[in-house]
């Protein structure tokens, strides 16, 4: 093969900006770290809820199963073009206009698009870890006087929780992963500046290995933070168990 590699690219200036390419890329994945965090955010918060009525009957255990099946049988690129061309058509006028002339529209709508795409598959998640826990724990909550919510708050959702961390984690990593699709709709985040470097300058495997790697911090973060969690309820868990069992 015959590639000429050139690692001091990253410091000459990119064509079309004041900034180096390493800039260029540094500056893509803090975009990158912002979307996923703030996806993962409304994930979680939407995600939760949406569990918890799942496994309700009603019109509110309907509407959460049916937003699962919505949400996660849609490809998400399909989802982000209906979020950034389609939805701003059925606003208002007003913030039609906002919505299209907004620099900042497409990473909002992109963070949207993929927070609730992922808050379908937490919702399962959440739900299952419900499930998981023996009937009786409802039924003593319930006993001892706790309302329905008293009884999520206080005994349910402590333990679905110590569950559901490692899929959580794992969805964490995945919101990582897809939010290279926002670069579809026009947002700079690492893998399109990756993609731009090698437009300007052609090297290719220099800027999507570095890329590649700084995916791999990020994940690498993750789970580290996210066993430290898993890690530190599970001792709080046992430290607590123990001192009940002393006398």
């Amino acid at each position: 093969m015959n590639y000429h590699w050139n690692w001091a690219i990253f410091f000459d200036p990119a064509p079309d900006s004041s900034v180096t390419y390493l800039q260029m890329i540094l500056a893509g994945a803090a975009t990158t770290c912002a979307v996923a965090a703030i996806s993962a955010l409304i994930a979680v918060v939407t995600g939760i809820p949406l569990g918890i009525a799942a496994r309700q009957n009603g019109i509110f255990g309907s509407a959460a199963r049916a937003y699962v099946e919505i949400f996660r049988n849609i490809p998400l690129l399909a989802q982000m073009f209906l979020w950034y061309f389609v939805l701003p058509e059925f606003l208002p006028r007003g913030l039609q206009l906002l919505v299209k002339q907004s620099p900042e529209a497409p990473l909002v709508l992109g963070m949207l698009s993929l927070g609730f795409y992922s808050a379908a598959r937490i919702c399962e998640q959440v739900r299952a870890a419900l499930n998981a826990i023996p009937s009786g724990q409802w039924q003593a909550a319930r006993a001892l006087g706790l309302r329905p919510v008293q009884t999520y708050r206080y005994v349910l959702l402590p333990r679905a929780f110590r569950l559901v961390i490692p899929t959580i984690t794992s969805e964490f990593i995945s919101i990582v992963k897809n939010s290279a699709v926002v670069l579809t709709i026009g947002v700079m985040e690492l893998t399109a500046s990756a993609r731009a470097m090698q437009e300007y300058s052609f090297q290719v495997f220099e800027a999507f290995i570095v890329a590649t790697f700084i995916y791999l911090t990020i994940n690498l973060i993750i789970v580290a933070v996210m066993s430290a969690v898993e890690l530190f309820t599970r001792t709080g868990a046992d430290t607590r168990g123990g001192a009940r069992g002393r006398p």
